[in-house]
């Protein structure tokens, strides 16, 4: 292979760094890169027969097997690095410095995407604007975001996130800021700083170059890297600050109230004077926002004063604030009606988040049937027949079923789209309406069947109506699944393994209370190499909702070897007796299984014990239609030290059986003893394969391991009722909720049938309500549980109440009880709707 010497130069209207993100071929240069967790040099020969042609590739991952496949790429154009995301960096600071326009730069530790997004609606009147998509900040996810910068764009909002120092310098060469703001900072990414001022230095160096810098000087620490290192590093940059307390700067009040909130703003100080905005000497602006929470408050009034710099006055910036709504940067997945899997991502409405969630629409397996439901394309930047032309492609190329298209000019451009044929005969449907009604009233909603439907619309086309049409009614409780918190957790585990070793994840008990398809679905995504469920319907179930990977079955009964066979599920072969059923069930049909034999080391639950082993060994050298896939055995107490003496007996006993039986078959099956407390605390025990249980759900076995960890599921239900109780009168059933004072409560929709346990009741549960902590009342009925919200503020009914999550977690609740994380997670009854997010 003869490498390209010269600097990286490409028409690619993609860059590619996923394999499993490829939608046009032809207009696309992939960027192989070596991780922790993948190596991209993997697909380079699937990815040149799909097309790509243009590929950068690391010299780390050139083994001796990408070489030759390179050196069969004999049309292809390559580029061997030493980093390719620091090619694809390079690449994009050279896109970005040939385009002159102004450029919002966003970094802090939270509020970055939310004030992105904001910012685009209230400029859109104005500027053309390009912004990253949904929040692609990272060293990877920048490059991405500016690479789209085109001749019509006049304005650019890009986000800045950063995890480690050293790391900022890089993305603001990509970004160039001319205006930055820095929304606040917090405690995420603390274990990587020495402290918190070295953080703010880290995220502010986005802003060396910078004209102008907007930030709220009541954030103390932010205040003084300002004050006393920036205005030295960046003198000629503008500050605009703004603050509650301080007389400097812009002077910010507000008054909430319970729809709204009243804000005003200020400019108290002449030393910071600036001739460009729009009031002096004492003048101000009032203005009215739509929110009444804290963080959005802080949020828009960044935005507030980016608008007064950028010369909108105050009649102009009080009508845009009428159009912000809460923002939703996340891909939701819901059960549908009709057997239809729902992708919720409404009022996310651009070209770089169509082609995110087209993306994500196709990973999804649960059904083979998908359904594309957009709205017009709105203050893209685009030019109309470009625009459309693009969006026609990338419908054909992700192969929709059903498309249809809702808006004036998507009924107007109707004409470039196609759908795939097949032996001549069209395999899709097209449909176009000009307004959301006009669908609506089609009835083609009740066409929609055992599909994957994407519904994706602009606000202004109000598709909550069509998600409301589609989605399975269910009440106000919701158990809302964050895969991205998933797939976080699953690369700490991998972190620890190493790249040697499998992992084996446990979906077993509807994935631990998560929904089994949809958890299933992401790690096949994501390429474990097993799964696990308890019993032979829990498979079933995931080979008709598309899972293909290998799965075990851990308790199989004679009943099941039928599908156990049919669906290619793989049984655990605990005993003598299953053993010898299912080698005459094999036998009678000529037919070859693999199996995984358990051994009893301690736990004397299920297993081979160390005198039935000879039992074992003649079933299986008897009949070579039985393959041994793997052998295992299961920890009684890794999690906690008392145990560790006996762990590594358990280790030893394994090993001495498991050495027996490949000796005696001819061959060694893949081993696994450890789980997920075995991984973090016992590299010994690894081997093979490991299993991943309650760990991939957030619940680490040691301290260290939590922090690094993410709660996976936050349980959600509403205020039904509001009363006013005196002191004199109980709450709930057996007067078992004594008031000591005269109480406001609230009645929440959720019970013991919902899995919130009756032992929370008479205070000693507790559930979030607007952030604050609330005691349960009286006794946990039935569907219904009363709580005190005396001390909570502005509460109403309808509002959202926390019973667990990352601020109240399973593992505080299990305490409270008496129990463990596994009861409190799968004890969420399958009556309560899951919804299943990325962000």
């Amino acid at each position: 292979m003869k490498f390209q010497t010269e600097p990286i130069v490409t028409n690619a209207q993609y860059l590619l760094n996923d394999s499993r993100q490829l939608s046009s071929p032809s207009n696309s240069i992939f960027f192989a890169i070596k991780g922790l967790h993948h190596d991209g040099h993997q697909y380079l020969d699937d990815l040149y027969r799909k097309g790509v042609r243009e590929f950068v590739v690391e010299k780390a991952g050139c083994t001796s097997i990408v070489m030759r496949e390179l050196n069969r790429m004999v049309d292809a154009k390559v580029w061997q690095v030493n980093s390719s995301i620091a090619a694809m960096q390079d690449i994009a600071r050279e896109h970005r410095n040939q385009f002159n326009l102004p450029v919002i730069g966003v970094t802090g530790s939270n509020g970055k995407t939310v004030v992105k997004e904001w910012l685009s609606q209230l400029l859109g009147n104005r500027f053309q604007v390009i912004k990253s998509p949904k929040s692609y900040n990272s060293q990877i996810g920048v490059p991405l975001s500016v690479w789209q910068i085109g001749k019509n764009h006049s304005m650019a909002i890009f986000e800045a996130g950063i995890s480690r120092p050293n790391e900022m310098a890089n993305l603001a060469k990509i970004i160039q800021p001319s205006i930055g703001i820095f929304t606040n900072i917090g405690t995420a990414h603390n274990e990587f700083f020495g402290d918190t001022t070295q953080k703010i230095r880290e995220k502010i160096k986005l802003f060396d170059q910078a004209q102008t810098l907007i930030y709220c000087a009541d954030y103390v620490d932010i205040d003084e890297v300002v004050k006393k290192e920036f205005i030295y590093t960046n003198p000629n940059c503008k500050i605009l600050s703004w603050s509650r307390v301080l007389a400097s700067g812009i002077r910010v009040d507000w008054v909430v109230g319970q729809q709204n909130t009243k804000v005003s703003l200020i400019l108290d100080d002449c030393d910071t004077e600036d001739e460009d905005l729009p009031f002096q000497g004492g003048r101000g602006m009032n203005l009215d926002i739509p929110f009444t929470d804290e963080a959005s408050i802080e949020n828009v009034i960044h935005c507030i004063v980016t608008l007064i710099h950028l010369g909108y006055n105050e009649l102009e910036i009080q009508a845009r604030l009428q159009i912000l709504r809460p923002v939703s940067m996340r891909l939701e997945i819901k059960q549908g009606i009709h057997g239809n899997y729902l992708i919720d991502d409404t009022y996310n409405n651009d070209i770089a988040g169509l082609t995110i969630a087209l993306n994500f629409l196709t990973q999804q397996k649960q059904r083979e049937r998908k359904v594309l439901i957009l709205s017009d394309l709105l203050e893209t930047g685009i030019i109309e027949r470009d625009l459309y032309n693009q969006i026609a492609y990338l419908v054909h190329d992700k192969n929709i079923d059903m498309f249809i298209g809702i808006g004036e000019v998507l009924t107007k451009n109707c004409s470039v789209f196609t759908i795939p044929s097949k032996n001549g005969v069209r395999q899709g449907e097209l449909h176009f309406f000009r307004t959301t009604q006009d669908f609506l009233e089609s009835k083609l909603t009740d066409t929609i069947r055992e599909s994957v439907v994407l519904v994706k619309g602009a606000r202004k086309f109000g598709f909550e109506s069509i998600v409301n049409r589609l989605v399975q009614k269910t009440h106000g409780t919701v158990l809302e699944i964050n895969l991205d918190a998933i797939t976080n957790n699953l690369n700490v585990y991998r972190d620890k393994i190493g790249q040697q070793t499998k992992i084996m994840v446990m979906v077993k008990a509807f994935a631990y209370g998560s929904g089994s398809t949809e958890v299933a679905n992401l790690l096949q995504f994501h390429g474990v190499d097993y799964l696990t469920v308890a019993y032979a319907d829990e498979g079933v179930s995931l080979r008709q909702n598309g899972v293909y990977l290998p799965i075990m079955v851990m308790n199989p009964s004679p009943s099941d070897f039928e599908q156990i066979v049919h669906y290619n599920l793989e049984p655990e072969i605990y005993s003598p007796r299953i053993l010898q059923e299912f080698s005459d069930f094999i036998d009678e049909r000529k037919l070859t299984a693999k199996i995984h034999i358990k051994l009893d080391t301690g736990m004397h639950r299920l297993g081979f014990e160390q005198e039935e082993i000879p039992t074992l060994l003649q079933v299986l050298t008897n009949n070579p239609n039985l393959w041994v896939s793997t052998i295992f055995s299961h920890l009684v107490g890794a999690d906690e030290s008392q145990f560790d003496d006996f762990t590594h007996l358990q280790v030893e006993r394994y090993t001495t059986m498991a050495n027996q039986i490949s000796e005696a078959i001819g061959y060694s099956p893949s081993r696994h003893i450890a789980n997920s407390a075995g991984i973090a605390r016992f590299s010994e025990a690894r081997l093979d394969m490991v299993r991943l249980g309650i760990g991939l759900y957030g619940v680490a076995a040691t301290p260290e391991d939590q922090t690094q960890l993410q709660m996976v599921g936050t349980l959600k239900t509403v205020i039904s009722q509001i009363k006013t109780i005196n002191p004199d009168e109980t709450v709930g059933y057996g007067r078992r909720g004594v008031l000591t004072r005269k109480t406001r409560t609230a009645t929440i929709a959720i019970g013991y049938a919902d899995g919130f346990d009756r032992r929370f009741g008479r205070g000693v549960g507790e559930v979030l309500v607007h952030g604050i902590r609330c005691k349960v009342l009286g006794s946990v009925c039935m569907d219904m549980t009363m709580i005190d919200i005396t001390d909570v503020p502005n509460v109403q009914e309808g509002d959202e109440v926390i019973l667990f999550g990352k601020d109240l977690t399973i593992m505080e609740l299990a305490e409270k009880i008496g129990t463990i994380p596994y009861e409190i997670l799968t004890s969420v009854s399958e009556r309560v709707k899951r919804v299943f997010y990325q962000i």
